[in-house]
């Protein structure tokens, strides 16, 4: 070969190199972090905004300079409301986009399908939503509310005389796991208040479930056997049709209150929620709370609809899954931050104790074993705004009880997440 083939040849393998250097110096400069939400199927009336607040808080971190010098780079993938699906996408996410971290799920059954694949990859999943417990990983942190920071405080207020003095309960659910483990848990605490099978009525639907009329007279007909509550873990898009069917026999708040676990604000923007004042939801968080970090909070997300055009942006609210989210992952930054790394070992160590002033007026702290949120507990009553008054809430957080009492066996249980711990 002629000197000057070989010098061309040497330029252009060198520029070849450099460009490869370049990218993956390109590359190295930012760290990925998956949201694996559901943006299509029945559930994306409740995930979309949670993929949307994860989007406005990695723009809010990387405003600040990113973690340990690095941008996050947010990579969104759709499971489309397919619990198989969500596996499908956890792995891709892990192996193939090669992510630091996941935020994502709604549903306990996507949690599920997706957690043998962070055990098996060693992944590390933020999960945001209240579940029914029975479960501690330590390949996921839970930021939403176990039973015993929700479900069993809310059941408590409605058997008080503040509450309504129920006597009587109608379970509805969604079939799946988080209703049936949730509801199994609640009869136990029940029977263990003294109310009888006979006071106890326990009914499931399918996802998508748009029919609640005979499930609505069925209500009407119990509650004539005494004070009776309704407790909704209803999931998804089936909130509707049923609001709007307790709307149309007019089942008022005052004859039968609704206290549902998955509803909020979000759910009830598709509402006309006049007929529904009154009735009630158990969180751990309200758009309404006053408080300065709220305020903020608010404001900037719906700055952030507005500017992006999200769907609905001139009435977009805050809810507690949004919330629980937008505390997940400040407190992944922080223990980035404190772990000097992105390795899921590391960060998982550095999480244990992180606090996080939240815009639920509190300051929250993850467990140092369980990998749970300490929170407060919350009860709201709808407004005629669609907004939820708080009249009733605890002092304090409480600790999150991942494995309940109220299931046999459970004593024996260890309480912590990694034996190292």
């Amino acid at each position: 070969m002629k000197r000057r083939s070989l010098i061309k040849a040497f330029t252009l393998s060198a520029s070849i190199v450099a460009m490869g250097l370049t990218w993956t110096v390109q590359a190295a400069e930012t760290i990925k972090v998956g949201i694996l939400h559901s943006l299509s199927g029945t559930m994306a009336i409740s995930e979309t905004s949670l993929k949307d607040m994860a989007l406005m808080t990695i723009d809010e971190i990387n405003a600040k300079g990113g973690v340990n010098g690095k941008m996050l780079e947010p990579v969104v993938v759709d499971p489309a409301s397919n619990w198989p699906l969500f596996a499908e996408k956890g792995r891709q996410l892990l192996t193939q986009d090669k992510v630091a971290v996941v935020f994502g799920c709604w549903t306990s059954v996507s949690r599920k399908s997706v957690l043998p694949v962070f055990e098996e990859l060693n992944g590390l999943l933020f999960y945001p939503v209240q579940y029914e417990g029975e479960e501690m990983s330590p390949n996921v942190f839970y930021t939403g509310a176990a039973p015993n920071q929700q479900a069993i405080p809310a059941v408590e207020y409605l058997m008080s005389e503040e509450g309504g003095s129920a006597k009587r309960f109608f379970l509805l659910g969604t079939d799946y796991v988080y209703p049936r483990t949730t509801n199994k848990i609640l009869r136990s605490f029940l029977h263990s208040k003294g109310v009888a099978d006979k006071d106890i009525e326990e009914v499931y639907t399918p996802f998508g479930h748009a029919d609640y009329q005979t499930i609505v007279a069925n209500i009407k007909k119990f509650s004539a056997g005494g004070k009776t509550a309704v407790i909704s873990t209803v999931n998804g898009d089936s909130n509707v049709p049923f609001y709007k069917e307790l709307a149309n026999q007019g089942l008022k708040a005052t004859d039968v209150p609704v206290v549902a676990f998955s509803v909020g604000e979000e759910e009830l923007r598709g509402i006309d929620t006049k007929p529904l004042v009154g009735n009630l939801a158990a969180w751990n968080y309200f758009q309404s709370v006053e408080n300065p970090v709220n305020k903020k909070f608010v404001a900037d997300w719906k700055a952030y609809a507005k500017k992006h055009n999200l769907p609905g942006a001139d009435k977009a609210v805050t809810n507690d899954p949004m919330e629980a989210t937008y505390v997940g992952i400040h407190m992944w930054a922080q223990a980035a931050e404190k772990a000097k790394s992105t390795d899921v070992d590391k960060v998982r160590e550095a999480l244990a104790g992180q606090t996080f002033a939240a815009p639920s007026g509190f300051t929250l702290t993850m467990d140092k074993t369980n990998h749970h949120l300490h929170k407060p507990v919350m009860i709201g009553e709808i407004q005629a705004d669609g907004q939820f008054q708080v009249v009733w809430q605890t002092e304090e957080p409480i600790r999150a009880q991942p494995w309940s009492p109220y299931i046999p066996g459970n004593d024996k249980k260890p309480d912590h997440a990694v034996k190292s711990n």
